[in-house]
């Protein structure tokens, strides 16, 4: 028999040692240290599933040949082939689609949509690839409520292969035995070894899992896609182990009330990590899309009072987000102060330096600002579009519909640069804008013309709503 092997283990940075802590030595976080039993194996390998090898003999015979340290300039990548996901906004996150061998972690919020985007991207891989099988493993649904997900998101293929277990050996035993072009596993929270104490979800069982899973992913050379658990502030659950030792991070974001779906790379050890993919939830599935400019923006012609058009960076990608403001009269001791994908705080500096440097008093006023379909302005570059939105509502002052405003604002008034600009300004014109308020540039060069686009360089408050039109006395 194994003989356990104790060891104390830290859930939040992995370290690791035969004595227990109150405080973790190696972060300093308390009340973090687990107790780990691991069973050691002997020299023969552990005992293998019904229907496949043993996990160590596989690992040993191919890693006999491997072994053998190399220049690395010998070490040819000309075989090494991504394997597209059939969504051209997930394959842009991952670099260019999934790389052989390497183990993606996809977490989110209950219900954001994991389980089906991947249901659907093994539904997409598995018919671009019909002579070879797709493994889905279910940890938390049966066969047959898979199943029924797939019929309604057109994910049904003969060579996708069902299995619903939460047993890690039957795991490795079905990739091993399947040997899939890709293998999804839902989720790494729910699947539990049986070599190592401690319940399903709890910090031994992720570490475990997730080493035996990665092991065979590299072993085979079979690519693994996990679904992971969020906790309550939104970090992923388990030991921060887990995200060191997956090659790609995914975080899929989006509110529960809108349909728009948000995927990026918080790491990523084959592409960049400053990606965004777009996606839509509907009936059918998931949708990608490829140009969400559209999106955040109302299908108003006519100008209307209270609203300005800003331009903000995720990832690579300027996205266009419209900011509405409403002031009204209050009629209660401390005004109110609603917003919706905007800083509470910083809409109460912004109002501040708004009536001392653009001369609009607001300060007795309720105000209410929002986006439009969960779009976020809480970018720095955001703030003169707020201000200019709250200053149009203020003073009944439509601004035009072609005319957009980027800029962070001081506390003196002053407005300062933006990253990417020119990038913003790109997207602006794209789409029919043709006027900008954008920060005057201190650079040599200056700011780069755009073809149809007006560019007004500011540098204070009040020039800024003088060219938005929405400017006002004392």
């Amino acid at each position: 028999m194994a003989k356990n092997a104790t060891q104390y283990v830290c859930s939040e940075c992995g370290w690791n040692g035969v004595k227990w802590y109150g405080r973790c030595p190696e972060c300093g976080a308390w009340g973090t240290i687990e107790e780990f039993h691991e069973a050691r194996p002997a020299a023969a390998s552990r005992t293998a599933a019904p229907g496949r090898t043993s996990r160590t003999k596989a690992s040993s015979a191919v890693m006999t040949g491997s072994a053998a340290a190399k220049p690395i300039t010998e070490i040819s990548t000309d075989s090494v082939k991504r394997i597209p996901t059939g969504f051209d906004e997930f394959d842009r996150v991952l670099g260019g689609g999934i790389v052989p061998g390497s183990v993606v972690l996809v977490a989110g919020e209950p219900g954001i949509g994991k389980s089906t985007l991947l249901l659907e991207t093994a539904g997409n891989v598995a018919r671009n690839h019909p002579k070879k099988s797709v493994l889905y493993i279910s940890g938390e649904e049966s066969q047959a409520q898979v199943r029924m997900r797939a019929s309604r998101i057109n994910a049904m293929e003969g060579n996708l292969l069902l299995a619903a277990t939460t047993d890690l050996a039957t795991v490795l035993g079905l990739i091993e035995q399947e040997k899939p072009s890709l293998a999804i596993v839902d989720s790494a929270q729910t699947i539990v070894s049986q070599d190592v104490d401690g319940i399903s979800g709890g910090s031994t069982q992720v570490r475990e899992v997730a080493s035996a899973l990665i092991d065979t992913a590299k072993t085979l050379d079979i690519p693994v896609m996990l679904v992971g658990h969020v906790t309550k502030d939104g970090s992923i659950a388990g030991p921060r182990t887990l995200e060191h030792l997956v090659d790609v991070v995914c975080q899929f974001e989006g509110d529960s009330q809108t349909a728009l779906r948000l995927l990026h790379a918080a790491k990523n050890r084959f592409g960049p990590t400053d990606e965004v993919g777009c996606f839509d939830m509907s009936g059918d599935g998931i949708e990608e899309v490829s140009d969400p400019s559209g999106l955040f923006l109302s299908t108003e012609d006519a100008p209307v009072e209270g609203t300005c058009v800003t331009f903000t960076l995720d990832g690579h990608r300027s996205l266009p987000i419209e900011v509405q403001a409403l002031v009204t009269k209050s009629v209660l001791p401390t005004p109110r102060r609603n917003t919706n994908g905007i800083d509470s705080n910083r809409l109460a500096m912004l109002s501040a330096v708004l009536y001392r440097h653009g001369r609009v008093n607001l300060l007795a006023n309720d105000l209410y600002v929002s986006t439009i379909a969960g779009g976020l302005a809480k970018e720095p570059a955001c703030d003169l579009a707020i201000v200019a939105a709250l200053a149009s509502a203020a003073t009944s002052k439509p601004i035009a519909r072609t005319t957009c405003a980027m800029g962070e604002i001081s506390l003196t008034g002053q407005v300062r640069p933006v990253p990417q600009l020119s990038h913003r300004l790109n997207e602006a014109a794209r789409l029919g804008f043709t006027r900008a308020v954008v920060p005057t540039h201190r650079g040599r060069r200056g700011i780069k013309a755009v073809k149809g686009l007006e560019i007004v360089e500011v540098s204070s408050l009040r020039n800024a709503l003088d060219a938005l039109g929405v400017s006002k006395g004392r």
